[in-house]
């Protein structure tokens, strides 16, 4: 079972990860060339293209200039350690014993705007360059234009290496957008997540993303192999609901709290 999920905004490369062992980026060469495209843009241009404050820009405009592909332990740090926000802290990385990271470096990947699929072993360094920006490049006007195939040929490859042929699509869809389903040899399963409230049932940003990490965490620590096998998940509330589930889309419910 290959698990997908989306990076986050927030970058945390000040804790140390709890474990010494990286991997390379496989598709260091296209970022490379986006960080070409990247390092033409004023800190105007990039406050203007990614919408945010002044501050950020100028230290994004930073990141692309520093940004060099040998990416060692003293400059870089393992993707899954780096991002934090809500879907990590469902994930939990730094609770996750050696097995388990080896798990996870097995079954999980990380849709990523610069970087393509990340391992979560892979080194990368600091960056923000969200999969729905509209940066113009040598391939097309954004960068679902710039991946192609490129990311859904990636994970394919990585499904071959399964013991199944099962893709649980737990990225939002801003980031799954970069896939070309139809491509993809494997059956796709897309859960959802929905809270109770005022008597119904809907999905609540924070809450789903939080346990887009949660059911991650738990198919990579219960070793989850099956539909029947995740339909099982009970974390934090969560509870499988046969009347609103398709095989493809399974839904958890969690009640109200109050």
């Amino acid at each position: 079972m290959l698990v997908l999920v989306s990076p986050a905004k927030t970058l945390d490369f000040e804790t140390k990860a709890n474990t010494a062992s990286f991997t390379q980026p496989t598709l260091l060469d296209h970022s490379q060339q986006l960080i070409n495209v990247c390092r033409e843009l004023t800190p105007i241009d990039i406050a203007s293209l990614m919408k945010v404050s002044d501050k950020i820009a100028g230290l994004n405009a930073a990141r692309f200039i520093e940004w060099q592909p040998n990416f060692t332990l003293d400059n870089a740090k393992q993707a899954m350690f780096a991002f934090r926000g809500d879907v990590y802290t469902g994930l939990d990385a730094d609770s996750m014993s050696e097995k388990e990271v080896s798990k996870a470096q097995q079954h999980l990947r990380i849709l990523s705007g610069l970087y393509g699929l990340l391992k979560p072993l892979d080194l990368m360094q600091a960056y923000r360059l969200e999969m729905g920006t509209s940066l113009a490049n040598p391939k097309g006007k954004n960068l679902y234009a710039f991946w192609g195939d490129v990311i859904t040929d990636e994970i394919n490859q990585a499904v071959a290496e399964q013991e199944d042929d099962i893709i649980v699509n737990l990225a939002s869809n801003e980031y799954f957008k970069a896939v070309k389903p139809k491509k993809l040899n494997a059956t796709l399963i897309t859960p959802a997540f929905k809270d109770c409230k005022n008597g119904q049932y809907k999905v609540i940003s924070f809450y789903a993303k939080k346990a887009r990490g949660l059911m991650a965490r738990y198919i990579i620590e219960n070793d989850i192999k099956s539909l029947a096998e995740l339909q099982q998940f009970d974390v934090d509330g969560y509870y499988y609901s046969e009347e609103l589930s398709t095989p493809a889309a399974p839904a958890f419910l969690r009640e109200e709290r109050v």
